[in-house]
């Protein structure tokens, strides 16, 4: 296939929003007349849900806009229940049937879910009403086909493909697309690599050598799976390996920062207090203490597995690269930091997060929007292939 000839048309394109380099989202439209939502459009998972509006004791529903099925003429009753468990929190509700907008495209008789229960403060607080599930239909819970596959079926779509474009300025007007059938040509750069969908489910492949300043890390000798996420803002893989990568960086676990903050604020007091309850023993230094107090600190995990660097440092630290179909796709230190705004301050994260996925599906790399905003990414369900180039 050559992408080339792919250059998608304005109706073929859902704009996105970009929230902090953290949330990319996009509107849909449920129901005729379309009723309106804020989705994220997660290549994770593989259904689409909103808020019913029969939702009544979740906060998260309160907070965002609600489906109602009396003011839709197309909207079909289905009324089988589900539960559906996130990284982040977990839903439950009944699914219905419905027109789809998405773009200029309507995808008819869409099952979905409509949500009556949002259990997670990610859903309260998040900038989206619902989530679109872009995975495959191995994963889809109640047999829904994901909304790749109506359109494919309903035939209105040009090629078999859908790809993002994630801008990674969370100042600029526009945060990002998603184009269904086609690619935009201004948003890459050269021609994409591809790697073909090892299982189906996630889009799931098979990933060479990490690669830490150029040197192998020998951590996927073997060769390691790996997902591509749009759901996921960072990079996440196994606890063991994360925690290595992110000392080779100098970054450490946030509750480990916070509690280092702490020993060196009130350690002296702290000591003395054991002191004067004949709690130390006298021979052992102040010194000796607090470093050793700093030593337990570091133990301490991080509860969202993620860690900060120094800001001040990003200039001096490495660049890492992923071996992916034998070619080396890197990212520098000031991609793969995610820079936020908290109380006046900024806090950099690593992008690098701990997050161990349990077989059968895992162990698995997640390669998240830290990842996809460097490297423009085409999802191939013709080809069951994933395809990535330099962003643009």
């Amino acid at each position: 296939m050559d992408l080339a000839t792919l250059s998608a048309s304005v109706d073929d394109i859902v704009p996105l929003d970009n929230f902090l380099d953290t949330q990319y989202f996009g509107e849909i439209g449920v129901g005729t007349p379309p009723q309106n939502f804020t989705v994220i459009f997660d290549t994770g998972s593989s259904n689409l849900w909103v808020p019913s509006s029969k939702c009544y004791f979740s906060i998260a529903c309160y907070l965002h806009h609600k489906y109602k099925s009396t003011k839709s003429t197309t909207y079909k009753k289905n009324g089988e229940t589900c539960t559906i468990s996130y990284g982040s929190g977990s839903i439950a509700g009944f699914f219905s049937e419905d027109s789809v907008l998405v773009g200029e495209l309507v995808v008819k008789n869409q099952k979905f879910i409509e949500t009556t229960r949002e259990a997670s403060p990610t859903f309260i607080i998040g900038k989206f009403d619902g989530i679109l599930g872009l995975g495959f239909p191995e994963i889809s819970v109640g047999s829904a086909p994901p909304i790749w596959q109506s359109m494919q079926e309903q035939k209105l779509i040009e090629k078999d493909i859908f790809s993002f474009w994630l801008n990674r300025d969370p100042d600029a007007s526009a945060g990002g697309e998603l184009v269904f059938g086609g690619v935009d040509k201004k948003h890459y750069k050269g021609k994409h690599t591809y790697v073909p969908v090892t299982r189906k489910g996630y889009w799931q492949f098979d990933m060479g050598d990490l690669l830490i300043g150029g040197d192998s890390t020998g951590f996927c000798a073997g060769g390691c799976a790996a997902i591509v996420d749009s759901g996921t803002s960072l990079l996440a893989g196994p606890t063991t390996i994360v925690a290595q990568v992110n000392h080779a960086i100098g970054a450490e676990g946030i509750i480990s920062t916070e509690c280092k903050e702490v020993v060196r604020e009130y350690g002296e007091m702290i000591l003395e207090l054991l002191v004067a309850q004949n709690q130390l023993q006298k021979n052992q230094t102040k010194e000796l203490i607090l470093d050793y107090a700093n030593q337990l600190c570091e133990r301490l995990p991080s509860p969202n597995g993620e860690s900060t660097v120094d800001c001040h440092q990003i200039s001096e630290m490495p660049d890492l690269a992923f071996t992916i179909a034998n070619k080396t796709f890197t990212l520098t230190p000031e991609q793969y930091v995610v820079k936020l705004e908290q109380s006046g301050q900024t806090i950099c994260i690593s992008g690098f997060m701990a997050f161990n996925v349990p077989p059968p599906r895992g162990p698995l790399w997640i390669l998240g929007d830290v990842f996809m905003g460097a490297y423009h990414t085409v999802f191939d369900f013709g080809e069951s292939r994933i395809g990535f180039a330099k962003s643009a």
